[in-house]
């Protein structure tokens, strides 16, 4: 199974690819998608150059699914919704090209990958070299794409196995009552 990960980012947003085949992992690629050259007011223009180059990453490498990171809330709500509408693009571009898109937590990642949910950026960085035994260290952004996939490869099985033995629905819509849904 091949596996597209995705880490959005209104900057840089991380993609990272790499096929499944049991527990055996392999590298096929990864990058950023920047929106650096576009200018920092123009929001529309850099929605589009991630809705296109993830929309790029998925022709060029044909994964069966994908993931992405859930965004958390900052302090600032503005940053929030900024990012928001970053992974809006990207999720977009997935489903528009018919891929089915699981969603992880940034802490679910890091605890697949590095073992606690806490660790650094650099730790990341270094468990996907050695899982993926890549010859360097990836970008901080393709880093957490990989760790994406890797994460959806450790337990996407499960999580279908589960969703056929259950009767779990995922929700359309909830409330949320002090962090909570109900």
């Amino acid at each position: 199974m091949r596996i597209l990960g995705i880490d959005p980012g209104l900057q840089r947003t991380g993609f990272g690819v790499i096929d499944a085949q049991g527990s055996s992992l392999t590298y096929i690629a990864s990058g950023t998608i920047s929106t650096l050259e576009a200018p920092r007011g123009d929001l529309p223009q850099r929605l589009k150059i991630i809705f296109e180059g993830v929309r790029e990453v998925v022709q060029r490498y044909t994964p069966d699914c994908a993931c992405a990171e859930i965004v958390f809330v900052n302090v600032n709500p503005q940053s929030t919704l900024l990012l928001g509408q970053a992974r809006g693009a990207a999720l977009a571009a997935l489903t528009s090209g018919g891929l089915p898109v699981a969603e992880y937590t940034a802490l679910q990642m890091k605890k697949a990958v590095v073992g606690h949910g806490l660790a650094q950026k650099s730790q990341v960085q270094e468990m996907v070299r050695r899982l993926l035994r890549l010859d360097a260290l990836p970008g901080k952004d393709a880093a957490d794409a990989l760790g994406l996939a890797i994460s959806h490869a450790h337990v996407g099985a499960s999580f279908e196995a589960l969703g056929q033995a259950t009767s779990l629905e995922r929700r359309q819509h909830a409330q949320y009552r002090k962090g909570r849904a109900y």
